[in-house]
């Protein structure tokens, strides 16, 4: 992945201001070196507008997505977007990625659970590592270096 060949992909709206909706794109931004363009639009459309109207804004925002990112804590909601984003990705055989809700107070909706290719704890390392496996396939063993001074291990002369 490079920035000439970035992921695509949706973030579940209800067209309107969502801390989730923010937060997943906080998580994003904050990772060195990952490439992505968002297609989900939450400014498209008015929240009041006809329901069709609303249904095919999304279904063009998800058509050409590599993977739709879905918060669970937005599920079931009253206005009934989110879950219509679910059956419009599944529809078009896009990879869902469930976020579990932040801090494990609920559980995911099995409407999520059984569309999700991958479920993931709010944490960047873990979205992104879902993004690239449900999108790409991609393997996504990390490591992480720590730097140290040896100095600071030095033995003492008893224990030579």
């Amino acid at each position: 992945m490079s920035e000439r060949n970035p992921y695509r992909l949706f973030v579940a709206h209800e067209f309107g201001d969502s801390a989730e909706y923010s937060q997943v794109f906080e998580y994003l931004e904050s990772r060195n070196n990952f490439f992505y363009l968002n297609y989900s639009d939450p400014d498209a459309a008015r929240p009041n507008a006809a329901s069709d109207v609303l249904q095919e804004v999304l279904r063009a925002q998800i058509r050409d997505v590599e993977a739709v990112i879905v918060p669970a804590s937005m599920c079931g909601s009253p206005a009934g977007l989110v879950d219509f984003e679910l059956r419009v990705a599944q529809a078009f055989k896009k990879p869902i990625i469930a976020v579990r809700p932040f801090g494990g107070a609920t559980s995911v909706p099995s409407i999520l659970l059984d569309a999700a290719a991958e479920v993931v704890e709010w944490d960047e390392r873990e979205i992104i590592a879902g993004i690239r496996r449900a999108a790409r396939g991609e393997d996504t063993s990390t490591w992480d270096v720590i730097e140290f001074e040896m100095e600071d291990f030095k033995l003492d002369e008893s224990e030579q």
